[in-house]
C-alpha cells in the first residue's frame, strides 16, 4: 500500500513555553483505519490539525500525497483542502439551512467565491450528495433543516458533507465526543465501512479506548506531544496503555474491562 501521508519531525510550539507536539514521526497508508488516543491535552487535536493546516506547525515536515504541506502557499492551500475531510466534534453545520444544502458545502472548495455566494451547484453534485446521504441514512431527512436533527444525524451530514468533495483522507476530531452510545455506534460503524468500501483513509482522535480498540487498524498513543506508542489495537495491554495514559490510567481501565485493570 502507499504511503499518504508523513508526518517528519514535527513540532509545535504555542508561545514561549507551551510545547504541544515534539518530534512526531508517523506515516499513514492509503485506505487505512487509524486512531489516536491519550489523555486531554496531549496534542491529539494539534496533530490532527496541522495535517490540513488548521494549525501550522512549527518545525518538521508535513507530506500528503506526495506534496510538502508546510511549504504551500495560502493560493494552494483551498485546493489542497478539498482532498482532506473533515468531521468536528460539534458538527459546524447551518443550522438554518436544509441538510442537503449543508452538505453541498462539501463542495465550496472547487468553486469560485461568486459561485459560492450563489449556490451553484451543478446537477451532478446534487445527484452525488443524495447519493451520500442516502448511504447514511438520511434520505427522508434531505430538506429538513439541521436544527430540527439528533446528534448522530447531524453528525452524517457532517461525514456527508466531507465526503461530496471526493477526499483521499477524512479526519475526525473527536467526531463522537457528544454522542449517546447508540448514535456513536452508528457513526463508527459508517466511518468503517467509507474506510474499507470507498478505500478513504480515516484518521480519527477518540477518548474512548473501547471503541478505538474495536474499530481501528492501527493505534497511535500519544502524551505530553510525543508519540508513545505505534501498532497494532491487539498489542495494546495495561502497560501500553499506562505509558498512553500515565496517571489518568484508571478512568480508561474501566472502559475497556477487567483485564486491563490495575
Amino acid at each position: 500500500m502507499t504511503t499518504l501521508l508523513e508526518f517528519k519531525q514535527v513540532s509545535k510550539q504555542y508561545g514561549t513555553d507551551t510545547r504541544a507536539l515534539s518530534d512526531v514521526n508517523f506515516a499513514v497508508r492509503e485506505g487505512e483505519f487509524v486512531s489516536i488516543i491519550g489523555p486531554s491535552g496531549a496534542g491529539k487535536s494539534t496533530l490532527l490539525r496541522c495535517i490540513n493546516r488548521m494549525i501550522d506547525a512549527s518545525s518538521g515536515e508535513i507530506i500528503f500525497d506526495g506534496a510538502n504541506v508546510m511549504g504551500m502557499k495560502k493560493s494552494d492551500l483551498k485546493k489542497f483542502r478539498t482532498r482532506i475531510g473533515m468531521i468536528f466534534q460539534h458538527y459546524n453545520l447551518v443550522n438554518r439551512l436544509t441538510v442537503i444544502e449543508n452538505v453541498l458545502h462539501g463542495r465550496l472548495g472547487y468553486k469560485s467565491t461568486l459561485e459560492g455566494v450563489l449556490g451553484l451547484y451543478s446537477k451532478e453534485e446534487k445527484k452525488q450528495a443524495y447519493h451520500i446521504l442516502q448511504i447514511l441514512g438520511l434520505e427522508e431527512q434531505i430538506y429538513k433543516r439541521c436544527d430540527q436533527l439528533s446528534g448522530g444525524q447531524k453528525q452524517r451530514v457532517g461525514i456527508a458533507r466531507a465526503l461530496v468533495q471526493n477526499p483521499k483522507m477524512l479526519l475526525c476530531d473527536e467526531p463522537i465526543a457528544s454522542l449517546d452510545p447508540n448514535a456513536s455506534k452508528v457513526i463508527m460503524e459508517h466511518l468503517r465501512s467509507i474506510s474499507s468500501t470507498m478505500g478513504i483513509t480515516v484518521v480519527i482522535n477518540l477518548h474512548q479506548v473501547d471503541v478505538a480498540l474495536k474499530y481501528s487498524d492501527r493505534i497511535i498513543g500519544v502524551n505530553k506531544g510525543s508519540i508513545v506508542y505505534d501498532g497494532p489495537p491487539a498489542q495494546i495491554k495495561c502497560e501500553q496503555l499506562s505509558r498512553i495514559y500515565g496517571s489518568e490510567l484508571d478512568e480508561h481501565a474501566e472502559e475497556i474491562g477487567g483485564s486491563y485493570a490495575v
